[in-house]
């Protein structure tokens, strides 16, 4: 006779993947349980932390671990494909862009540089320390990605963790703060564009999957080549530059060098690689236009307005065509099964 703990036990086991439950549940049912009063089965329920415990099997089951079906091998792939480029283009950010502002703040003279500084000293502790935590943190995307190439998986997801947390300050303060959030959807793009990745990475990069590995280059060079391709977009064309600026155009270089890679090098394509790259530009597509919107009838931001618009077309193209590809790159597979 099945008892209502064992019927709970069953109810939680159905966040597993159903090709987990038909080997694992009748012996994960025995296992749980085993050595309790029969007397008190109907009264107890699943403790949190197996409810956790069963939570984290079903992400990584159902992220490629071993033993999966192909879908889900797939599914698992593009979650950290999408993960590594989006830290890679973060961190490349991340380093870039202080750098440039650095030294313009301290080559203009003494106006820029005490400018610079009072944004640190001038508002009190709090926003002192916020700014601070704003300026060091994103470096973690950094840490995150070499880390993540190096298979030290726990300081990577500390990386993106803490990297991740200054774009939720705007919204903190808006909860607080008497005035309205501006550009509210620009803002949660960001986040958006911070928390995607960084949970995408440590959900998808679990203790069962494969280690991190480039398409090709090694992680040194690939982050330089970033850092360049971010720096000449802030530097070349001011005018246009934003907080989406330098990572679009480097996924836009990026994802041209991989679907000719892809091209030439048919029998090494990673399974899932032009859908993670996909969901990439989607992600950025999301921002750029939410940065876009605001200054459409804008008087005088029509340099602004004329770059991003050219961006927004050419990530919309990429988008289409890398999601095109992974359909074809998927499709053969499920013809032959």
């Amino acid at each position: 006779m099945t008892t209502l703990l064992e019927s709970r036990y069953r109810t939680v086991l159905r966040l597993l993947p159903a090709y987990y439950r038909r080997e694992r549940e009748e012996e994960m049912v025995e296992t749980y349980l085993e050595d309790l009063d029969r007397d008190t089965l109907d009264q107890s329920r699943p403790a949190l932390g197996e409810v956790a415990s069963i939570a984290a099997l079903a992400v990584r089951s159902r992220l490629g671990a071993a033993g999966a079906p192909r879908p889900y091998v797939v599914l698992g792939s593009v979650a950290r494909l999408f993960a590594l480029a989006a830290v890679l283009l973060l961190a490349a950010s991340a380093v870039v862009e202080p750098i440039l502002q650095l030294t313009w703040s301290f080559t203009r003279g003494g106006v820029e540089r005490r400018w610079f500084l009072s944004g640190f000293t001038d508002r009190g502790p709090l926003a002192g320390a916020v700014a601070v935590a704003q300026w060091i943190l994103p470096l973690g995307w950094t840490v995150a990605y070499f880390a993540l190439l190096h298979d030290r998986r726990r300081l990577a997801r500390i990386g993106v963790l803490a990297a991740a947390l200054p774009s939720l300050w705007p919204l903190l303060r808006s909860v607080t703060d008497v005035m309205p959030l501006p550009e509210p959807a620009f803002v949660a793009t960001l986040a958006l564009l911070a928390w995607l990745p960084a949970l995408a990475l440590c959900a998808a990069h679990h203790r069962d999957a494969p280690p991190a590995r480039l398409p090709f280059g090694t992680p040194g060079l690939v982050f330089m080549a970033t850092c360049v391709v971010t720096g000449a977009s802030l530097v070349l064309l001011p005018a246009v530059s934003d907080l989406v600026w330098g990572p679009a155009n480097c996924f836009v270089v990026g994802a041209l060098g991989w679907l000719l890679w892809r091209v030439r090098r048919t029998d090494r394509v990673v399974p899932g690689g032009a859908l993670a790259l996909a969901a990439l530009g989607l992600l950025l597509l999301a921002a750029r236009v939410a940065a876009l919107y605001p200054w459409l009838r804008v008087p005088g931001a029509a340099p602004y307005v004329g770059g991003s618009l050219a961006q927004t077309a050419a990530l919309a193209l990429l988008t289409v065509v890398l999601a095109v590809a992974g359909g074809r790159e998927l499709a053969p597979r499920r013809t032959a099964s």
